[in-house]
Order: C-alpha cells, then structure tokens, then sequence
C-alpha cells in the first residue's frame, strides 16, 4: 500500500468535528471518513469496502482535502445560512472572547473555552442556539482562535529554569548545528508492553471494532536516539533500563559513528548517570552531555517519536508476542525520518 504524510492534528480534529455533525450529510461524512482512514494507514481494500470508493478516489479526496481544506468534502448547499446573531452581539462576542480567564469569571469554573461553554454562554446571553458547532468554530476563528488540545504538566515543572535552560543551551546547539564533524542526537527510554492500547477509527454507523487483548503482561524497553540534523532514528529493543544497558546503547551508537563527535541530550534519570556510563563518556572523550529541564519531556523531540510509533503498530492491535511487537516498533522508526523541532533546529532547518 502506497503511504501519505500524516495529517496535522489540527486537520484530524477537523475532520472529525465535522463527522460528528448533526448538519453533514452522509455523502460528506462519506468522504471524511475516506481520508481519515486513509491517514489511519487502514488498507485500500478496506477502505474501499467501507465507503465504496475506488482506490484514484480515496488519494483524490485526499489530496483536494490538503489543498482546500473541509470545502473540499463538503457538497455545495444552494443559498446563504440564516444568521442568528446581530452584527452588534457578534462584536459583544469577540469582545468577551479577548478578555483574560473569561469563561472562569462567568462562573465556568474554567479559564479556557471550549465549544460547549460558548454555546451556553450565547444561549443564555442572546437566546439563540446554533444547531452545528461549525458556526461556533467560525465564531471563534472571527477572533483568531485556533483549536489547541492542552499540555500536560508535571506538579514539579519550573518554567523559569525551562526558560532558562532553553536561553543557555540554544547557542550550543547553534554552535555544533555548523560543525558537520558533530552528531547530536536527542535520547529517550519507553516501556512498550503486551497491553493493548486504542485510537479512535471511523467506521459506518451500526459497525463496531472489536480487539483482540492479552490477558498477561509483558513488557520490552526500547532506547531511542533521533538525529535531529538528519532525522534519522537509532532505536533499539533492551531487556530493561540500567546504567549497564544504557552502556551498551552508547556502544551501539559509537558504531554508527565512529569518527564523529557527538552532542547527546537527554533527561536525569540514574541509569543515565551510573558510573559505567559516566566512565564509558569520559574515556571516549568525543560525547557531550547536555540534560534536559526535570518534568520537562515536552522539550525531548525523542519524546513525540513514541506516538508515532505506537500510533502505527499497536494501537488496536492484539499483542501475542511482545518481543516480535517491539522488533517490528524499531523496524519502523528506524525506517522513518522524523524532522522534529530541539530549540528551533530540525531536518529541515
């Protein structure tokens, strides 16, 4: 099956707002669907059983779609919508939208909003309630709103020394970013175990997904290295974490670049500061250290590199070998390019 760039979230969850629409008709969740699934890497066959679709017009809708956007999949509707609101209650809006922790003062109890709370708040404060959540959204891009799904962030997170960290370290990666003796690489460890874990698919109404899970728990470590100059990926499948095995790794990738100097980043956990890797560092004599910020994984490109992998081989999958699982994990991030972003620095810089 020939394979796409993966859409942006924002495009996904657009997508799947407007599935969701009471007001799409079924021809155009038809057509959502269709590149949903295809961004989904569900085979061509399938999707062409599920929504009837020749395979020319599942890559067609999808590449309309990246060029037009959601008017793409829409069919054109004949006449103008009805407007509920006045010109003035639509300035009294974008008015109350702008001001800081609104939706908290109002008695939300949240300061961010949401379509729901906007709703609520026109139906209360005008008595007109919009029957598609699309005119909410238009509401919102009226003021430049833009969908964001919110981070997480830990108990223990300094923004300050995060700010800090990033003002220090930027003109060193700067630095060795010229020096094409230099590799830097950006290191993280996950747990990839026997559990099954789910996403989201789309499917016709009155059909359900059913996955297979396992009834035990095994689990694999997996380190990975991504090459932020090129994007390239080193992952490797380990019995578990320590500073003996985190030895290894760093053998492994002194193989791949022998006559390199290397720039690794990564976080402050034992096994990455045990004395047989402080030693192996210190007797090669061409690794620099930096740590990333504690509590601050967002700033680990390595960090996104995981979702992807999951996302492509076990999310709703049954899991009945957990170490072919993770062989076929690395296979596929060693085989793909990520251009993630360290301090503004990418592949694609």
């Amino acid at each position: 099956m020939r394979f796409c760039p993966k859409l942006t979230e924002i495009q996904l969850q657009e997508l799947y707002t407007f599935i969701k629409d009471k007001e799409t008709q079924a021809l155009e969740v038809k057509r959502a669907q269709a590149i949903v699934l295809l961004n989904n890497r569900i085979g061509i066959e399938t999707i062409s059983r599920i929504t009837t679709y020749q395979r020319r017009q599942i890559f067609e809708l999808r590449k309309i779609y990246l060029e037009k956007g959601i008017d793409a999949v829409r069919t054109k509707r004949k006449g103008k919508p009805k407007k509920l609101l006045t010109r003035k209650q639509i300035v009294e809006i974008k008015k109350i939208l702008k001001e800081k922790d609104a939706p908290f003062r109002l008695g939300y109890g949240s300061k961010f909003w949401t379509t729901a709370i906007l709703a609520d708040y026109i139906k209360r404060t005008y008595k007109v309630r919009y029957r598609s959540k699309t005119s909410y959204y238009l509401i919102f891009k009226r003021v430049k709103f833009t969908y964001h799904k919110p981070d997480r962030v830990y108990e223990k997170h300094d923004e300050e020394k995060v700010v800090k960290w990033r003002k220090e370290i930027k003109p060193v990666i700067k630095k060795w970013w010229k020096d094409r003796y230099t590799v830097i690489l950006a290191e993280d460890e996950m747990n990839l175990s026997s559990q099954t874990t789910f996403q989201k698919v789309w499917l016709p109404e009155g059909e359900y997904p059913r996955v297979e899970v396992s009834n035990t728990k095994k689990s694999k470590s997996i380190y990975g290295f991504l090459n932020i100059k090129t994007g390239e990926e080193h992952a490797f499948v380990a019995s578990w974490q320590n500073m003996y095995i985190t030895k290894e790794m760093l053998i492994k990738i002194k193989k791949i670049y022998p006559n390199k100097k290397i720039l690794l980043l990564w976080d402050g956990p034992g096994w990455h500061k045990g004395s047989e890797v402080v030693n192996f560092i210190k007797q090669d004599g061409n690794i620099r250290v930096i740590y990333f910020p504690s509590y601050s994984p967002e700033e680990n490109p390595q960090e996104h590199i995981w979702n992807s992998g999951r996302e492509y081989v076990t999310h709703n999958n049954f899991i009945p070998n957990v170490e072919k699982t993770a062989d076929d994990f690395v296979e596929y991030l060693n085989r793909t390019k990520f251009p993630y972003k360290l301090l503004g620095y990418s592949a694609n810089s």
